[in-house]
């Protein structure tokens, strides 16, 4: 294995601290930013997700963003019981039930939009466009190796 340092670690020892690391960070940024909503940083890919696909099935949404029907499930409540989505049975499906956001879930659209916009650059501020086209590249192909051995079971 390659031991090459980078700020005085070895790429064995840091790379799943520092993937670690960085994921409590996104949290702890978004969850400053959204608590005057009542909202945390769990139900925020929800929203986001359901911007771009309202009346999504909420095995679906919870498929799409790779979390279980538990996670998915307690997320879809908070934000119901926060008035900011409305779940409704599947006319197709009366065991399902499509996920909806209310008139609340959409006004706070452009705050939710910006946050994730602010984020971004933040976390992506002085780096060049090769450099962050190459940082997505590397963690998606992390996540596919991962995910095949996972699926492989």
């Amino acid at each position: 294995m390659h031991h090459r340092k980078i700020g005085g670690k070895t790429h064995n020892e840091s790379i799943g601290r520092l993937i670690s690391h960085l994921h409590r960070h996104i949290h702890m940024y978004i969850d400053r930013r959204l608590e005057r909503y009542g909202i945390g940083s769990g139900q925020f890919p929800f929203l986001m997700r359901l911007y771009r696909n309202d009346g999504v099935n909420q095995e679906t949404l919870a498929r799409s963003l790779d979390v279980d029907k538990a996670t998915s499930a307690r997320a879809i409540k908070k934000l119901e019981d926060a008035g900011y989505v409305r779940r409704e049975r599947d006319a197709e499906d009366s065991r399902a039930y499509r996920i909806f956001l209310t008139e609340k879930g959409k006004s706070v659209k452009p705050a939710i939009k910006n946050i994730s916009r602010e984020l971004r650059e933040v976390a992506l501020s002085g780096f060049t466009g090769k450099e962050k086209d190459l940082i997505i590249l590397l963690l998606e192909r992390m996540i596919r190796n991962i995910s095949s051995t996972e699926e492989g079971k």
